[in-house]
């Protein structure tokens, strides 16, 4: 009993340790976004909060012009994660409910595009935004991440821990594959709906090589590319408790959206590593 005692101590010691590794660049981070221009230089670094929050959160939010950007990242980040959900799940039941010529091969395919992340095609992807004539439009921003083999994978395989039993039954009853799909399929894949949702939501808000490149107005521009415009002058010493501030309030929205979704998202994440 000594023995699991120091060992359960331990591994909570280790846990605590590590959380607070973790944690500190973001608490550091809020600590400097109240702090004043000169309290945010001194050294050693102040790790007491000041009084400045508010004037710094107002500075950023009007410097960087956040209402518009904001509006940008929340319309990119909710259309990219509803649509790609959606093809996920539509695309994930055909691949496990209708039995057609060369679908492993085409599976299989779908897959290996997996190892071609945006950055690594992102000049024929411009190519074709600029053919399109989309550049500097939302369509731009959102089209090329709709396709997603994480979503079809996720779906895929908790569709086939499905019963099969569950699909004859609906198509005794008269159901057709759609109904059967929308009614009994989308409904039980919830928790995996709420981890992909979570997943692509924060994905797409931390987005900044692709929209820095497809947008020309500062209309069009989002949170991330912001950040960047709270920095004046690589001439002039950053304002880094304004920065700051502009950080903590880009954090806000994936921080809203998981913590809503918190236990639906590890439901989700639990069910796929016992699979």
């Amino acid at each position: 009993m000594t023995r699991k005692r120091t060992l359960t101590i331990l591994t909570h010691a280790v846990l605590i340790l590590l959380v607070a590794v973790l944690a500190f660049p973001v608490f550091y981070a809020i600590v400097t976004s109240t702090l004043s221009f000169r309290e945010a230089y001194q050294y050693p670094p102040r790790l007491v909060p000041g009084t400045q929050f508010l004037e710094n959160v107002r500075e950023a939010w009007v410097r960087a012009s956040f209402g518009r950007l904001f509006f940008n990242s929340v319309f990119i980040s909710l259309v990219v994660s509803v649509v790609k959900i959606i093809l996920s799940l539509l695309a994930a039941f055909a691949y496990t409910h209708f039995r057609f010529r060369g679908r492993g091969l085409l599976f299989g395919m779908s897959m290996i595009t997996q190892m071609l992340p945006l950055p690594v095609r992102i000049l024929p992807t411009y190519e074709l935004m600029a053919d399109f004539r989309w550049i500097n439009t939302y369509w731009a921003l959102t089209v090329p991440f709709f396709a997603s083999t994480t979503g079809i994978l996720l779906f895929r395989q908790f569709f086939l821990t499905v019963p099969r039993e569950l699909s004859d039954a609906a198509r005794v009853d008269g159901a057709t594959p759609m109904r059967y799909f929308w009614q009994i399929l989308v409904p039980i894949s919830r928790t995996n709906i709420a981890a992909l949702f979570v997943i692509e939501f924060v994905f797409m808000w931390s987005q900044y090589l692709w929209p820095l490149i497809v947008t020309t107005t500062k209309e069009m521009r989002v949170v991330q590319i912001g950040l960047k415009m709270l920095i004046a002058s690589e001439q002039i010493a950053p304002e880094w408790n304004v920065i700051m501030a502009g950080t903590v309030i880009a954090m806000l929205p994936p921080l809203v959206v998981l913590l809503a979704l918190r236990k639906s998202f590890a439901q989700g994440i639990a069910m796929q590593s016992e699979k």
